[in-house]
């Protein structure tokens, strides 16, 4: 048996160089002069055949974080597949960009940063089929951290996390944890009986609760630019609010992370309809974004300007010498 032409590295460079087209075919139609080229199915089966793993992520970023330091955080993320009707993985989830229900891939992330770096470090596919739901892989990821060594400052994590049994578990495995959590959530402030926080006078500074089921916890009230109030709580009862804020900042980190990484490296374009493809499409394009994020942080370009430097590139080069002419009048 021959062995395969291209390796997913190849892949990987052809998610971050592309701008628009993210198929197997506009792959092998970029590809340089040889004698004998690589053809489409030279991309799209390594897609089919390799089984998607987040451990080959593990491998490229464990170089880029610090184990004990900075903070992770998780959320997922929906990858618009409006006009799919065939692809496997493909259900309907709640959308915060679009905020509705909308058709798409539902895409867990675990997210190392310390305010200056924002790397992936695992991730997992909702697949209604297997019978995991989206607290199960949180639950699986903060195990896995934990056999990895990570010792973060903090885990910060959307309020849709914060149920009792995810706040036990970053509890048991001697972790910190900081999330915000919805203004019906039952507390117990001074043993006045359990009001939901909304009916609860929280100070700016942080209050002391007692939250049923799991002990006391710190509550910030914080005005949100729409005049509600948002309720950021930690298991941290030392934590201040000037000590709060910074860490409140780097969580915000994942959300830049969604746009990069559907923006710059194609992750909701994938022309596979079997799962193991998107799955393997997915990862690669996680692994591009790694990449891109370690350029920007040792040159200081950022990711869209790194992308488009490549572009730019091609464009200049056809500016030199233009493709399409129309016949010259004076020989006419």
């Amino acid at each position: 048996m021959n062995s395969p032409k291209l390796v997913p590295k190849d892949y990987i460079d052809f998610l971050i160089a592309t701008p628009r087209a993210y198929s197997a075919a506009e792959a092998a139609r970029v590809q340089p002069d040889a004698p004998d080229p690589a053809a489409h199915d030279a991309f799209s089966r390594p897609l089919t055949r390799l089984e998607p793993n987040p451990e080959e992520l593990w491998r490229e970023a464990r170089t880029q974080v610090r184990l004990a330091a900075g903070i992770l955080v998780i959320d997922d993320s929906t990858l618009d597949q409006p006009y799919a009707k065939s692809i496997e993985l493909v259900t309907h989830h709640g959308s915060g960009k679009h905020h509705a229900v909308v058709r798409g891939i539902n895409l867990v992330t675990l997210l190392w940063t310390d305010g200056d770096r924002h790397i992936p470090c695992d991730y997992r596919v909702y697949d209604r089929t297997d019978g995991a739901t989206k607290n199960d892989h949180f639950a699986a990821m903060i195990r896995t951290a934990q056999q990895r060594g990570f010792s973060p400052q903090r885990v910060a994590f959307d309020g849709w996390y914060s149920s009792l049994e995810n706040l036990e578990l970053i509890r048991s495995v001697g972790w910190t944890w900081l999330t915000r959590l919805k203004s019906n959530r039952l507390v117990n402030k001074d043993r006045q009986g359990s009001r939901a926080l909304k009916d609860t006078a929280i100070a700016p500074t942080g209050t002391e609760v007692w939250l049923p089921g799991f002990g006391l916890v710190r509550v910030f009230g914080i005005v949100a630019p729409d005049g509600s109030i948002d309720h950021w709580a930690t298991n941290d009862l030392g934590l201040s609010d000037l000590t709060r804020l910074p860490f409140a900042e780097f969580s915000w980190a994942i959300e830049h992370y969604h746009r990069g990484i559907k923006q710059c490296t194609g992750i909701e374009r994938c022309q596979v309809r079997a799962e193991r493809g998107q799955r393997n499409h997915i990862g690669c394009a996680i692994r591009a974004l790694v990449r891109l994020e370690y350029h920007r942080f040792t040159t200081g370009v950022s990711w869209f300007a790194a992308k488009w430097v490549i572009v730019r590139e091609a464009v200049r080069r056809c500016l030199e010498r233009p493709l399409y002419r129309l016949p010259d009048p004076a020989s006419a």
